[in-house]
């Protein structure tokens, strides 16, 4: 095999937002808008919060796609409006769909507010189907125990969505979703089939990884080539991601937190956002989750909150 096997390296785009408070965006990118229905692609952290210190995302909108939080590190707070109030914790997977649309936030836990926390994970965003994307807004936790866990060359692997190496996630979305968390503590040898999807991308959130001899390092996302098989060799104290699925049934839009087939439902969305704003969340499209009063105005009204 040779390292031609790898179609494209992404190095994922550092911001910080604070604090020391580092978010590493992947995708989308310039050239390279998805890897099967993952349309974006964050990875945050590692961050060290003091005592009485934490992350406050204030309630927003989505439409259009499901978001996936994954931690390494911490505990994060979600509420939305479907009614969910639940803490994540690593190895745990939030699955929230946004549909026709849904408010959520997302804060550390009281717990962790007083006692300081480290925190650090994955947060991605599928793009629904076209037939499914104004579906009704839903919102499932799966604790880590409910998810396959199984050996992959020496790493522990965790099937986060859709199926690998013949096991299967419990999580149900309606295309073909190809996501999986390894840990390589000690170094790992396998292959990824030519056929484990569609689109196939291997993030690396610590450590290196090689593809077929080719070094891919920390916060760099190798998309593979289809119709090929790749060998990982994993160094020890490595942790990575493996992306993809099936190829999505067009591209899509994306503005802010909104995602969409086409400009007018994003349009509409950001109309009801502000409506819903200015009348109090009244007989409005959009509400604010249970308990929550702080929101985000649209980047483009933010010097008007």
């Amino acid at each position: 095999m040779g390292s031609d096997v790898i179609e494209q390296v992404i190095t994922a785009r550092a911001r910080d937002l604070g604090g020391g408070f580092k978010v590493r965006r992947v995708l989308p990118f310039h050239n390279r808008r998805m890897v099967g229905p993952f349309i974006f692609f964050d990875h945050f952290g590692p961050a060290e919060y003091a005592p009485g210190d934490g992350m406050d995302v204030r309630a927003h909108p989505h439409i259009g796609l499901a978001t996936v939080t994954y931690l390494f590190d911490g505990a994060i707070a979600h509420k939305d409006t479907v009614g969910s109030d639940i803490v994540i914790r690593p190895g745990a997977v939030n699955w929230m769909v946004a549909g026709k649309g849904i408010v959520h936030s997302e804060r550390t836990p009281p717990e962790e507010r007083k006692t300081g926390m480290r925190i650090h994970g994955i947060q991605t965003w599928v793009a629904l189907p076209e037939g499914e994307q104004m579906c009704e807004p839903s919102f499932t936790h799966h604790p880590k125990a409910d998810l396959p866990v199984f050996d992959l060359g020496g790493a522990q692997a965790q099937v986060l969505a859709g199926s690998a190496w013949g096991h299967t996630s419990p999580v149900r979305f309606p295309w073909g979703i190809w996501y999986v968390g390894v840990s390589a503590k000690d170094g790992a040898d396998f292959e990824i089939p030519a056929d484990a999807a569609d689109e196939r991308a291997v993030y690396v959130a610590g450590g290196t990884v090689r593809i077929n001899g080719k070094a891919v390092a920390q916060g760099e996302m190798a998309v593979l080539k289809p119709d090929m098989a790749a060998l990982i060799n994993a160094e020890p104290e490595t942790y990575f991601m493996l992306v993809g699925g099936q190829t999505m049934d067009g591209p899509r839009k994306i503005e802010w937190n909104l995602v969409a087939s086409r400009q007018e439902l994003i349009d509409e969305a950001k109309a009801g956002w502000r409506d819903s704003i200015a009348n109090a969340w009244a007989g409005t499209r959009f509400a604010l989750p249970d308990g929550e009063t702080e929101y985000i105005p649209l980047p483009e009204d933010q010097s008007r909150k």
